[in-house]
């Protein structure tokens, strides 16, 4: 399976890996392993919230800090699976616990292990937005908690635009320019728990510098659709809203990417009338918007 401009190799084989194409940098493997004894000098821990209805942890060997090769690090799933690497590896492996299945493994790997694997070894940054490709130009929708991403991202799947994202967009700075790297090819427009969603066969193959950013604002059912670009501070707070994995000890370089992001990738604020009918409309006016952007 191709995730995240990677090739991930699961040893055993998922027996539903999905062969999708696409290009990739390298491979990550993800193999299982039996050995127990990961926690002996993994000291200090970072504690996520809650998820999914379990606990997950980040272990290392030292102070959290920027990573240093060869320094080991374990991600665990409470009653599902632990993984663990050594800083630079390219190696993954994880032993289970006792409520693992295979499916479990293979969401835990792609929907959380990997954005946290690839934001400590400083690869990616994320940003919690669904992302979608108009006329082969990324653009990316951000939203608070229950305003409208999925939905939004959604309809624009199911109106044949190739998906980058429906959760967490993978950004690459690359030649001076901010890319959006497709992630894996599921989208969940459902919260149902530990579900990958239904495979996308219309999925984005490559990385490509970011177009826009639209923030959804939810508004009466009855209201006007309308597109205002955003400035300065404006454009940093939509942005800290929608980071992703803001682990205390990147804090420093993740607000000098945002800042940078803010800088120059232009945003908009698009008003959303809470009406599914009117979803169309509002594709229409972004789907216009975005080829008029320079």
């Amino acid at each position: 399976m191709i995730a995240y401009n990677h090739y991930i190799k699961f040893i055993p084989e998922l027996k539903n890996d999905k062969k999708v194409e696409g290009s990739f940098s390298k491979t990550i493997t993800i193999e299982e392993s039996f050995y127990q004894n990961w926690q002996e000098k993994l000291n200090h821990k970072w504690t996520f919230f809650n998820n999914q209805g379990r606990d997950i942890d980040l272990y290392t060997e030292r102070k959290l800090s920027r990573t240093v090769p060869g320094q080991d690090w374990a991600f665990n799933v409470e009653g599902v699976i632990t993984f663990f690497w050594e800083s630079g590896s390219s190696t993954i492996h994880y032993i289970t616990q006792k409520n693992f299945t295979s499916q479990l493994l293979e969401y835990w790997s792609l929907h959380t292990l990997l954005p946290i694997y690839f934001t400590v070894e400083e690869n990616f940054d994320f940003l919690h937005a669904g992302a979608v490709e108009v006329e082969g130009k990324p653009i990316l929708f951000v939203a608070e908690s229950f305003g409208g991403k999925s939905t939004m991202t959604d309809f624009f799947i199911k109106k044949n635009h190739p998906m980058i994202s429906d959760d967490k967009v993978a950004i690459l700075k690359k030649d001076g320019v901010y890319c959006a790297v497709p992630s894996h090819p599921h989208h969940r427009p459902y919260r149902k728990a530990e579900d990958l969603g239904y495979f996308i066969k219309n999925m984005a193959t490559c990385s490509k510098p970011i177009h826009a950013i639209y923030e959804l604002e939810a508004t009466d059912a009855n209201a006007d659709i309308t597109v205002s670009e955003l400035h300065g501070i404006e454009k940093f707070k939509t942005l800290r809203l929608s980071s992703q994995i803001n682990l205390e000890f990147l804090r420093n370089q993740r607000f000098a990417l945002l800042a940078d992001i803010a800088r120059t990738i232009p945003i908009y604020q698009v008003t959303v009338p809470w009406d599914l009918n009117r979803l169309k409309d509002v594709h229409d006016i972004i789907c216009k918007h975005s080829k008029e952007i320079k």
